[in-house]
């Protein structure tokens, strides 16, 4: 079907990620069951983390992050401006206030450079799967927290995303367009027993069980939230991670394969992956002149290309934070000119020519 639309993301399933959750959905355990714990251990045994704690949703998993924590009202959380809106709202969930650095126009990541000692916290995106380099921190906050939806399966040269050598918490979704997909989830992985303590507690409604009062018996100790992962996305989750290393491996296949067939276009490519660090690939964003004209173009020949993203002080949610379209120049720049163009393992050769074609094509016109 070589006319069908081509999303920018899509999920890879096969037989044996249907019979894991139908096997799931036979038993006596919907939820609360055994399958979360074997998720959460199979993904830190992954990354190289002492605990992980799975979540409904990546968004939960960042507000679990940010109240395990213990940042405090009103204190000063610095994260990137080029994000999806979640890694703000969990900064402001938790009552502290959120500051936006601009990006280094080199990787697209936030520029570390420019994180300040009066910072409490910082949340590091690994834009487009991309690893930020923690160690270009000059002054570490007291709570670091790694939003890696984009990037289950990266690498640095300290070791797995995930496994949290330089940071306290670190934040993975399982979003269908993500690494791997639960459908909807979410994973914090941590190396501290105090964080996945009160990240278990937070997930579920802040119980707190008293055995010795009974079999029965709990106290509730603090403001918590229904945000379990059920055992039939935790069922998927682990038939997916079992594929990880294949679908990171052909992401990075067609993001190389990009590469060269974009070499003579007038655009730019995505940054590349420094010594030491694998790129995850869940998005490969290129920046074009006419972006409009380009984005139109490629929608009106079935390939639904998308943009990442609109940046966070261009919200009005985010007025308070004084900052207006043009403040932030590294990241308005890049946003007038990008690009996501399609990438998932199940991409096809013919389908990938058919991204490039259309964009040499509207390029060249």
């Amino acid at each position: 079907m070589t006319n069908a639309r081509v999303p920018y993301g899509h999920q890879s399933l096969d037989e044996d990620d249907l019979a894991a959750v139908r096997q799931v959905m036979l038993s006596d355990r919907l939820t609360q069951g055994p399958v979360v714990p074997e998720f959460e251990t199979a993904v830190a045994n992954s990354v190289g983390s002492r605990f992980a704690v799975a979540f409904s949703s990546g968004t939960a998993a960042l507000h679990g992050a940010a109240f395990a924590s213990g940042l405090h009202p009103g204190e000063v959380v610095v994260t990137t401006p080029l994000t999806f809106i979640a890694s703000l709202n969990c900064i402001r969930y938790v009552g502290a206030r959120p500051a936006l650095i601009d990006i280094d126009p080199a990787t697209l990541n936030i520029d570390l450079t420019q994180v300040s000692e009066a910072a409490a916290g910082l949340v590091a995106v690994h834009y487009a799967g991309l690893p930020v380099d923690l160690r270009k921190l000059r002054s570490r906050p007291r709570i670091v927290i790694e939003d890696a939806s984009h990037s289950l399966g990266a690498s640095t040269p300290y070791g797995p995303v995930g496994n949290c050598a330089l940071s306290d918490m670190t934040v993975f979704s399982f979003h269908p367009v993500k690494p791997i997909t639960t459908g909807e989830g979410g994973m914090v992985t941590t190396n501290s027993s105090v964080f996945a303590e009160s990240l278990r507690r937070f997930r579920n409604h802040g119980i707190t069980p008293q055995p010795q009062k009974g079999a029965w018996c709990y106290d509730v100790t603090e403001l918590g939230y229904n945000y379990r992962m059920t055992d039939m996305q935790a069922a998927l989750g682990l038939s997916q991670l079992r594929k990880l290393s294949c679908f990171v491996e052909r992401r990075n296949a067609i993001a190389d394969r990009y590469r060269t067939l974009l070499t003579n276009l007038s655009l730019l490519l995505p940054p590349e992956a420094e010594m030491g660090f694998r790129h995850g690939y869940h998005l490969f964003p290129v920046r074009v002149d006419n972006r409009r004209q380009v984005f139109d173009g490629l929608r009106a020949r079935g390939l639904d290309v998308q943009v990442h993203y609109v940046p966070a002080h261009h919200h009005g949610v985010n007025i308070d934070l004084g900052l207006r379209p043009g403040d932030l120049p590294n990241c308005d720049a890049a946003y007038d000119r990008l690009v996501s163009l399609p990438i998932f393992p199940d991409l096809t050769d013919r389908q990938q020519d058919r991204v490039v074609n259309a964009l040499r094509t509207i390029l060249v016109s």
